[in-house]
């Protein structure tokens, strides 16, 4: 369903070069994790898009990658999923970013966390001080030893022009902090690392 609507926004506004979401990549595949939760568990899911834009291989924490296909169903809300080769159709509503999925005569709700959107919120931190995405640190605001407040920024970094402020998730003691000015870092990767105190 989220798959879905991304694509349903950008065909929406054709003429955005922003709003694009082409699959196609010269030296590889177009991948990204999508965090979720739902009650008692949490997931990593990997999805590494195919070229042809309805097709992907998707993994769930350290599992192997599966083949998975989606298309609309009858409705806006119906979705008809192939996974590993096993066919499923459901509904789903999406309220924001919470998803409530009904298939087989089982209901299940999700909330997907958009790292994107909340990468500087202290409440959405959950102790990851991760990069939202790969960019540059453009500054480190604390040093090793200092104690510091939930939602005190930690380190600035620079993504795709833009700047992202990534806060403390809870009060603590900044242990050591992994990348200085100027370090390039990947996608996910940890920032620093935080003490309770």
């Amino acid at each position: 369903a989220l798959l879905a609507g991304e694509r349903d926004a950008a065909a929406t506004e054709r003429a955005s070069p922003w709003r694009a979401l082409p699959d196609w990549r010269l030296n590889g595949s177009y991948r990204r994790t999508l965090e979720w939760h739902a009650p008692e568990r949490e997931a990593d899911v990997t999805v590494t898009y195919e070229n042809d834009g309805s097709t992907a291989r998707i993994a769930t924490g350290d599992g192997p990658a599966q083949p998975f296909a989606w298309s609309r169903g009858a409705t806006p809300l119906d979705f008809d999923v192939t996974l590993d080769g096993v066919r499923s159709s459901g509904r789903v509503y999406a309220d924001g970013d919470t998803f409530h999925v009904f298939t087989q005569g089982v209901a299940e709700t999700f909330e997907w966390r958009n790292v994107l959107a909340h990468a500087g919120d202290a409440e959405h931190g959950g102790g990851r001080l991760t990069a939202p995405m790969p960019g540059k640190v453009i500054a480190v605001l604390v040093e090793p030893g200092q104690k510091v407040e939930a939602g005190t920024p930690l380190i600035v970094m620079e993504a795709m022009k833009m700047e992202h402020t990534i806060g403390a998730p809870a009060p603590g003691v900044v242990a050591e902090v992994l990348y200085g000015v100027g370090d390039q870092v990947a996608d996910g990767a940890q920032l620093l690392m935080m003490a309770e105190g």
